[in-house]
């Protein structure tokens, strides 16, 4: 760790320091949540910042000492691909995590995204439903992973006009134009990752230092930078940067 320039930033020096950090707190978080509930329900996101993470967590000591079978899987967003295609949030994670450690199949809750955006949707909500707890039709995430683009995007929320699902609904379709690659996905919604007990950003380089700085620092604008939408409730919010995407 660099520094601490307030309660909930914290600068690492590089992604792999970052990577660690993030592993260990982690374990942190899933060995509270198992004592207290016997269950851990954690919600990741794609992207070249948590491989590192991923790859940590697939080896020794969290491959063994973790109690895989009693955690559950989602996914912050999803490209409209099948889960072997090299853009899937899930295949990524599959091949880097999954497929190291021994975790049941029905704990992995991915968003089908080789059918139509509706029903992918449709699908995902029900899944999420079937977690819920209390009055709200879908669960409080003991922890999500989100990262940030460029743009000022997190899951797949983007700059423009806020989709009116965003209020009403935990998970919806969009299409997406990010860096000149039009797509379908589908994503969490504020609803959902707002609830999350604890919400961690990482990211890393400096292609992301302008939008670092004007998420936390600039003015309020939910339009362009969609990530100033991440305002937890009763959670605790926190990002791990490194140095680069700290510069600015």
């Amino acid at each position: 760790m660099l520094f601490e320039h307030n309660p909930n930033v914290i600068v690492y020096r590089d992604v792999n320091s970052l990577s660690h950090a993030a592993a260990e707190l982690f374990t942190q978080i899933a060995n509270r949540a198992l004592r207290e509930r016997q269950r851990l329900l954690v919600a990741l996101s794609g992207g070249s910042t948590p491989k590192r993470l991923f790859q940590l967590l697939s080896r020794l000591p969290y491959a063994q000492s973790l109690a895989w079978e009693q955690i559950h899987f989602f996914w912050c967003d999803e490209r409209l691909v099948p889960p072997d295609h090299p853009e899937s949030n899930f295949g990524q994670t599959f091949e880097w995590l999954f497929s190291q450690v021994k975790i049941p199949g029905e704990n992995l809750h991915r968003i089908r995204g080789e059918v139509a955006p509706a029903q992918a949707a449709e699908e995902y909500r029900k899944s999420l439903e079937s977690f819920s707890e209390g009055d709200l039709k879908w669960p409080r995430f003991d922890l999500a992973f989100l990262g940030l683009g460029a743009d000022g995007h997190t899951a797949s929320l983007f700059p423009g006009a806020i989709n009116p699902e965003e209020t009403s609904s935990p998970v919806m379709a969009v299409t997406a134009n990010y860096q000149g690659r039009p797509a379908g996905r589908v994503t969490l919604t504020p609803l959902a990752l707002n609830n999350a007990s604890n919400l961690i950003f990482m990211v890393s380089g400096k292609d992301k230092a302008h939008a670092v700085s004007e998420t936390l620092n600039g003015s309020t604008n939910l339009e362009k930078w969609p990530a100033q939408r991440i305002q937890p409730a009763d959670g605790k919010l926190l990002w791990m940067l490194d140095a680069d995407a700290a510069s600015r």
